[in-house]
């Protein structure tokens, strides 16, 4: 069993190796092949140990080693596999190979073919090493690997400036959080004297409920989450992080990165349970996130774009479920979402492929005849995300509807509103792609092709998960919850607490209701799809040039000129610290410098004089020094 563990960390770190070191001696197939393998094999390790594991089992703890001991904390390299880990294993795992498999035919031309698979190879070890630790301190490790390498592959294409402008926000902004992070594990072992997820459950009974120490530790943490979960306000990176290859947008949006944040308040549950001021406040922020990045998707123009706040905004629906106690239907969401966010971007680079690298819809249309594999399983993901009935996104997200009416109607009103702007974009964004006239370039329009099977295969894998994907968790009005085998799965790890209280809520919900508000769910979704539909095909309305747009839609397509404040107030703010300092060190410092050096060598130049080598100067010196002592010390006497 250990070695087995340890072998689902250690084969992505192996390609990683090999790639890294001997890739570009080899052929790109066997590099891809390496690379895909390594991960692929990861996955049926986990998948053999998820069939083998009980849903009532205890955390399995493996110790590698015992790295270090300070003031009485024991910090063990070891790994914890218990129910989320392995859920979260076979994500990454899964989702990561389809990818890994996917890109082998989209960078086959790429000069750094080697270089990329070595990159998504150490992505995934990293993303494992993050959900498989037994403690904080591993976590922050996988954590940083992360973000590392969010950096190297958002500027994996380093020529360009603008994307390497991206990769730097994107690891500036996640080290604003991963302060935040830093403070809450410090904090966390100083108080509980440990840091493995364990022994801190064992003793947050210490914490005083809703007291100034727990509520920073969990405000602290959420801090971490709100970077790499880009939340508001540390959001701006994710939509630039679109400047890498389309895998690296589907590998962070779906599989790794921004789901970090999730994983990580919903496995510190014992802690948040006792800070119900930070659960209102993650609840705030996870709606605002949500509304914001909606509202800029609806005038986007760029495929990716769309996309990557479509990310943002269902990330804020998690959080959304993480604040109103709704855990398993995060974790639901988060599941689903990485099943049709994959599928999406994935099928978004199956365009840009066959669109010879435009990104711009306006410049698409009537690709549905083109490329039909790319366009009926683009068409699947769009359904899942938009809410199309029994299809898995639907499921999840009615989930989090429900729990928001539990909290409060006006938060299903605010939710349902989102999930109305959620499929009108989605589906301007399909219908611009792939129906209507063609709106390219004659030279694009030759070289439309579907994408080689290793392109496409992914694609239809993901198309199935995204309509099946659902029935892992089935609504509890279902059956009375028997069919709701994910909330039964995370059971064991969810405090006591957490589970009566939203259940307490739930039961406030007569089945009526809850019927109720499934069929404003369906009707929205078929309302929105016949409204757009009968505007981009029926009537034929062709986008137009960003600078026609006007009021709600110039804010929309302008991101309410928010990365323009931050670029105003804290992006000059610190360049003007930068030049000011600049001329203090030029001015300042390096004239107090200069001086001491110029002294100096005045000095030494003074002591040339007197040191030429003659000796009756010397004597006559010493002579003169002698007699001007004695007559001071006569006088003095």
């Amino acid at each position: 069993m250990e070695n087995l563990i340890f072998a689902i960390i250690l084969l992505p770190f192996a390609g990683f190796l090999i790639n890294g070191l001997f890739g570009k001696q080899l052929p790109k197939n066997v590099v891809g092949g390496i690379a895909s393998l390594a991960v692929f094999a990861s996955f049926c390790i986990g998948l053999y140990l998820f069939l083998n594991f009980d849903k009532d089992s205890q955390p399995i703890i493996v110790r590698a080693f015992e790295w270090f001991r300070i003031n009485g904390i024991q910090i063990n390299f070891s790994f914890q596999i218990d129910q989320l880990s392995l859920m979260m294993i076979m994500i990454i795992t899964g989702i990561g190979s389809l990818i890994h498999l996917y890109s082998i035919g989209y960078m086959h031309t790429d000069k750094g073919f080697h270089r990329f698979f070595a990159y998504l190879n150490l992505f995934v070890f990293m993303m494992l090493l993050l959900v498989m630790g037994s403690n904080y301190v591993i976590l922050f490790i996988g954590w940083e690997g992360v973000g590392l390498c969010s950096y190297l592959l958002i500027g994996f294409w380093y020529n360009n400036k603008e994307y390497g402008k991206a990769a730097r926000k994107a690891f500036i902004m996640n080290r604003i959080g991963d302060l935040g992070l830093l403070m809450g594990i410090f904090m966390i072992a100083f108080h509980t004297n440990a840091l493995d997820y364990l022994s801190v459950a064992q003793n947050a009974s210490k914490f005083e409920a809703d007291g100034s120490v727990i509520i920073f530790i969990c405000a602290a943490l959420f801090i971490g989450a709100v970077g790499k979960s880009a939340q508001f306000p540390l959001y701006t990176w994710l939509p630039d992080a679109m400047a890498g290859p389309t895998p690296v947008s589907a590998l962070i949006h779906a599989a790794t990165m921004v789901t970090a944040g999730v994983y990580l308040v919903f496995r510190s549950n014992f802690l948040y349970v006792l800070a119900p001021t930070v659960m209102d406040g993650i609840l705030f922020i996870g709606l605002l996130t949500a509304f914001l990045a909606a509202f800029y998707a609806m005038r986007q123009n760029d495929i990716k774009k769309v996309l990557a706040y479509s990310t943002v905004s269902q990330l804020g629906f998690m959080f959304v479920a993480l604040g109103v106690g709704a855990y398993t239907a995060a974790m639901f969401h988060l599941m689903t979402h990485a099943f049709f966010k994959a599928l999406l971007f994935l099928g978004s680079g199956s365009v840009i492929h066959a669109m010879s690298g435009e990104q711009d819809m306006r410049f698409m249309g009537g690709l549905k005849d083109k490329i039909k594999i790319t366009h009926v399983t683009f068409l699947i993901g769009t359904f899942a995300i938009a809410g199309m009935p029994f299809f898995s996104g639907m499921i999840s997200k009615d989930e989090i509807l429900v729990a928001a009416w539990a909290k409060g109607p006006v938060f299903w009103v605010i939710l349902f509103a989102i999930a109305a702007m959620t499929a009108t974009y989605m589906f301007r964004l399909y219908y611009l792609t792939f129906h209507g006239e063609f709106r390219g370039s004659e030279e694009q329009k030759h070289h439309l092709h579907e994408s080689p099977l290793n392109m496409t295969l992914p694609l239809m894998i993901l198309a199935v998960l995204s309509v099946l994907g659902g029935l892992i968790n089935l609504p509890h009005i279902i059956a009375h919850g028997n069919y709701s085998k994910l909330q039964q799965w995370l059971s064991p790890l969810l405090s006591e607490d957490i589970k009566s209280q939203l259940e307490a809520n739930l039961q406030g919900i007569s089945l009526t209701t809850e019927l109720i508000l499934l069929g404003l769910t369906v009707a929205m979704f078929f309302v929105i799809w016949f409204v757009v539909r009968n505007r981009y095909v029926v009537k034929k309305h062709r986008p137009v040039p960003e600078e026609k747009y006007t009021g709600w839609e110039r804010l929309s397509a302008r991101k309410l000129y928010v990365d323009e404040l931050y670029n105003a107030i804290i992006v000059r703010t610190v360049e003007g610290f930068g030049r000011a300092g600049k001329m203090f060190d030029n001015n300042v410092l390096d004239r107090i410098v200069d001086f001491v050096g110029e002294g100096a060598e005045d000095s030494g130049k003074a002591m040339k004089r007197l040191q030429n080598g003659n000796v009756e100067n010397y004597v006559l010196v010493m002579s003169l020094a002698v007699g001007i002592i004695l007559i001071v010390n006569f006088f003095i006497q």
